[in-house]
Formats: C-alpha cells, sequence, structure tokens
C-alpha cells in the first residue's frame, strides 16, 4: 500500500491514495492529526471513489479526476460546516478511498456438509466450491453498512460474510432444482447462473455487484459415488453378451484344471451352473428362435440326468429328457447334434448317448427332400 501526501506546514496540501495491493477495498486517508486545507488537491484516479466524512456523517463524493477543495466542490460539507461565504481556515474530514475495481477469483465454498434429498438415494451430504468476482457499485451504502470506522478494509474482512451469503443461496438452489444427485456434474453452469441471479439483491443491499459466479464442483461421499458408477455402467451393459462372456470363461478355467477328467468335468458342470444362474431369467437361444419367453425351469428331480446342448454354436442348457424330446420335435436338437453332461471328458454327438435313443423312437424322422 502506497501513500504520498506533500506537507506545506502543518496542512495536507495533496490527498491522494496509491494502492499497490490487490485486496484493499477501502482505505481511510491518515491525517495524523493534520487539516485539510483550503484550496487543497484531490486525486481520484481510475477504479477509485473518494468520500468525505464529517463527524460520522456521509458528505461530498467525487469520481475518478482532480479537484480543487472548496466550497465550490464541497456543497455538502460546506452546509454541514456552515460555510455560508467560503472558508480560509484548515477544516477536519474524514476521507476514504474506496476502490471500485473488480475483486476477481474470490473462493467460497462450504465449510460443513449440506444434506439434500434424493428419490434413489434418500438423505445425501454434498460439498460444493468454486470461485467469484465482486465490486463495489454504491461506495457511500458500503461505508455505511460494512465499513464502520475502520481505517483500512480489505476482502478478507468480508469474505465469510460473503461466503455465508453464497453458501446460503447454493443450499437453496440445489434444493429447489429437484435434479438426481449424478446429474450435478453436467448442470453446474445452470446451477451458476441461477445462483448467479439468486445473490445479486444480496450483494446490492451492501452496495455491491456479483460479476461473476461459477461452481467447481460438487462432491458426494464416496459410497454414493462408486453406487452411480456402477448403476451407470449396469445400464449400459448388454446383459446377454456379459453372461456368454462369463460362461466362456467358466469353461476356460474349468478346461484348465489339472484334477483330471472327473476334475475338469465337475469344474465345467460348476462354470456353466454358475452362468445358467445368472441368466435364469433370460431366454434360451432355441426359444428366442421360436419366438417364446418361457420361465426358468424347476430345479431337476434326485437322479435325474441333464444335458447341456451346442445350438447355432452356442451352449444351451442343462436340459432334462422331456426338455431335450421337445428340441428334438421342434427340430433343434437331432442325432448328430453335440451334448455335454457331467462326467463326459467332452462333447460328443446326441445320437452316441445310450440314455438318448429313446428320443428318436418316440419321434418320427424328418421328411425326405423332395427333389
Amino acid at each position: 500500500m502506497g501513500l504520498f501526501s506533500k506537507l506545506r506546514g502543518e496542512f495536507i496540501d495533496i490527498i491522494e491514495f496509491l494502492d499497490n495491493t490487490q485486496d484493499t477495498i477501502v482505505y481511510r486517508f491518515e491525517r495524523h492529526g493534520n487539516e485539510i486545507k483550503n484550496n487543497a488537491k484531490l486525486i481520484v484516479r481510475e477504479g477509485q471513489t473518494a468520500v468525505f466524512v464529517n463527524e460520522g456523517q456521509i458528505a461530498d463524493i467525487f469520481t475518478p479526476g482532480t479537484y480543487t477543495l472548496n466550497t465550490e466542490n464541497l456543497p455538502v460539507l460546506s452546509t454541514l460546516k456552515g460555510w455560508k461565504y467560503g472558508f480560509n481556515s484548515p477544516f477536519k474530514a474524514e476521507v476514504y478511498f474506496v476502490s471500485t475495481k473488480n475483486f476477481l477469483d474470490q473462493k467460497w465454498g462450504t465449510k460443513n456438509a449440506i444434506i439434500l434429498s434424493d428419490n434413489r438415494f434418500g438423505m445425501v451430504e454434498i460439498r460444493a466450491f468454486g470461485i467469484y468476482s465482486f465490486k463495489i457499485t454504491d461506495a457511500p451504502v458500503f461505508i455505511r453498512e460494512i465499513v464502520g470506522t475502520n481505517q483500512s478494509f480489505t476482502t478478507r474482512h468480508i469474505s465469510e460474510q460473503l461466503k455465508s451469503i453464497i453458501v446460503t443461496r447454493f443450499s437453496d438452489a440445489t434444493g429447489e432444482s429437484n435434479l438426481p444427485i449424478e446429474s450435478y456434474a453436467s448442470n453446474l453452469n445452470e446451477l451458476s447462473e441461477a445462483i448467479f441471479g439468486y445473490m445479486q439483491s444480496d450483494f446490492a443491499a451492501y452496495g455491491m455487484e456479483v460479476t461473476k459466479f461459477l461452481i467447481e464442483n460438487i462432491s458426494m461421499p464416496e459410497d454414493v459415488k462408486k453406487e452411480i458408477f456402477e448403476l451407470s455402467r449396469l445400464e449400459k451393459i448388454d446383459l446377454d453378451k456379459l453372461t456368454k462372456l462369463k460362461a466362456a470363461k467358466a469353461m476356460e478355467a474349468a478346461a484348465e484344471n489339472p484334477s483330471g477328467t472327473a476334475g475338469m468335468g465337475v469344474g465345467l458342470g460348476a462354470g456353466i451352473a454358475m452362468a445358467q444362474q445368472m441368466t435364469q431369467n433370460m431366454m434360451n437361444p432355441s426359444d428366442r428362435q421360436n419366438g417364446q419367453n418361457t420361465p426358468a425351469p424347476p430345479p431337476p428331480l434326485p437322479g435325474e440326468t441333464l444335458y447341456y446342448v451346442a445350438i447355432n454354436g452356442q451352449q444351451s442348457g442343462p436340459y432334462n429328457l422331456a426338455r431335450l424330446l421337445e428340441l428334438v420335435k421342434q427340430q433343434v436338437l437331432n442325432r448328430e447334434s453335440l451334448v455335454w453332461k457331467n462326467g463326459l471328458p467332452e462333447w460328443v454327438p446326441a445320437g452316441e448317448q445310450a440314455d438318448l435313443q429313446s428320443l428318436w423312437t418316440t419321434t418320427p424322422p424328418p421328411l425326405p427332400k423332395q427333389k
């Protein structure tokens, strides 16, 4: 902060304020017991307003320019002092220089978590932070409402009060927006604009104007964030493809099991059963081909043999004999179709299985092709 004052005798001849800081809003001109001389020079630079205060009462206001202080330039103070015919003696008055520039990149944030109600996740705690900018538009109001008799007033003195206003408006805006919590990140600009409009009247009451307001981030608890990510992924996943991938990995893991043929069969069956459980409410490939959507079959009877069938290059099943008979009638299963049951080392043609021979004797053979 710089201050240049030229002294002649004991009276101040030039009144000015050279500000080399970035955060001073108001500075009261230091008199150190000296009085202001008649016809003294007042220099008000761009981005400043000078306010004269007489015995606690705001008098004359000066915008940027150079002035000679006399009754012509001090009409209000002249009236307050009772100078009817001018004055030649020094006078006392407090001079406040108010910065009217933009104070940029002021930080704001929520000290405590804000609790919101969300339709999907219930009561959720969120936090937010961002930046804002402001400037003084009415110097007398700002001095009267905020500064008082402080010799200097910086952004630090008012930051907490402004943050409280912002957080209050942020809480109102987010509560009234009724946005799903996962949509906040994609609506930061819209929320910023809404809160920017709400704060104008709050700041105007102090002789100030909000010139910029931005929400940089809205955060939420990690468990809620994780759940949102998982739900988002599920909405994009093709469950049918995922099931087939799981089944293929289970079969691959079973094939690599070094415990021998029997162990491999058990591992393969377990892997397939796991994949089948994931898709118990989904259509089998053969059902989709015939436009059917049948519910999941009941568990097999004790001792009943179950077979898996290769249909159009895809594994399907497991099926009991009654269901296999239906596939034969639908001409989906024939003697050359590959099948597998627990205990078999590999997939084999259905016609080679003794316990499946009844399928071919109860069903007429396919009609011969027309020549």
